[in-house]
């Protein structure tokens, strides 16, 4: 058994206090990974871990050797990174957490080019609409909207995202168009519920800054179903431009009070300050950079 790789499988099950998802994690069986720890408590001559059938945990000298382990994990992958920079191909694994609605259909599109430039680096995308911890799940990178409430945390802009207003014109020939931004209170508008306040619309007006409330019959914590809902006729949404640009292409929503639009919100690349950006992940991220 090579060391390193004992010593990431050690930390990951430690990590997720799980052999299974620690295995998952490094990309082998959960029988190899029992099977390399067990293998570095031999070499070590020190038990790491408290087995049950339900649990695991660290024993106190593992609980010391996990936060040695750290720094030591990432003094190697800086290594890596300076030979790699060396060297005229890119290598290794990219884990990247990203918006489900954003990354199924944006940021796909910039992985592509970069994937292709560089066919030996692996990216591993999760999806999730939900706030994932970088360092406890293991993440390189994440691709997140909005400003950075972990101050622990190291953001890059990507680009700044509008937010818009979109309605099918099925609903406009029902309902007619509202005459301004005042007469959405009397609209059914579709909510997106993630947001802070869904109900509260924010607007230019011409006394400057205005907030519209609104309401309707509606609710749902994805972007793309308000997106699906306001163009099948249902009523009147506010969502990220990314997501309604393929309605808007098609002729399937168009958008209302462009001019209004008071809210953009930005698009970061996050990671870890801890963690040494391989010559891989530095590449990625001037990579997006550059593409959007």
């Amino acid at each position: 058994m090579d060391t390193i790789i004992g010593m990431r499988t050690f930390v990951a099950v430690a990590a997720h206090t799980s052999f299974t998802e620690g295995a998952r994690r490094v990309g082998i069986s959960t029988k190899l990974a029992s099977k390399y720890v067990g293998q570095l408590e031999e070499r070590l001559d020190a038990q790491l871990f408290h087995r049950t059938t339900r649990s695991v945990t660290l024993t106190e000298t593992g609980a010391a050797y996990y936060e040695r382990c750290l720094p030591l994990l990432e003094q190697f992958d800086e290594l890596e990174g300076l030979v790699q920079e060396k060297q005229s191909e890119l290598a290794g694994r990219i884990r990247i957490t990203a918006p489900t609605g954003f990354g199924a259909l944006r940021l796909v599109q910039m992985l592509k080019p970069f994937q292709t430039a560089h066919p030996k680096v692996s990216v591993e995308l999760h999806l999730s609409d939900h706030h994932v911890s970088l360092v406890d799940e293991g993440f390189d990178l994440a691709i997140r909207f909005g400003a950075l409430k972990d101050s622990s945390l190291v953001a890059r802009k990507l680009m700044d995202m509008r937010i818009v207003c979109c309605v099918s014109p099925a609903y406009l020939n029902t309902y007619g168009e509202p005459r301004d931004v005042s007469a959405l209170s009397t609209h059914n508008c579709l909510l997106h519920i993630i947001a802070g306040n869904p109900d509260q619309w924010d607007f230019k007006g011409p006394q400057g800054h205005m907030t519209i409330s609104v309401s309707g019959n509606f609710h749902a914590n994805s972007p793309l179903a308000v997106a699906n809902m306001a163009a099948d006729g249902l009523g009147i949404g506010r969502v990220p431009l990314y997501i309604v640009q393929p309605f808007l292409d098609d002729g399937r929503l168009q958008l209302l009070f462009e001019k209004e639009e008071a809210k953009v919100i930005g698009l970061y690349a996050v990671y870890p300050p801890s963690r040494h950006l391989t010559a891989r992940i530095r590449a990625l991220i001037d990579h997006l950079a550059t593409q959007f």
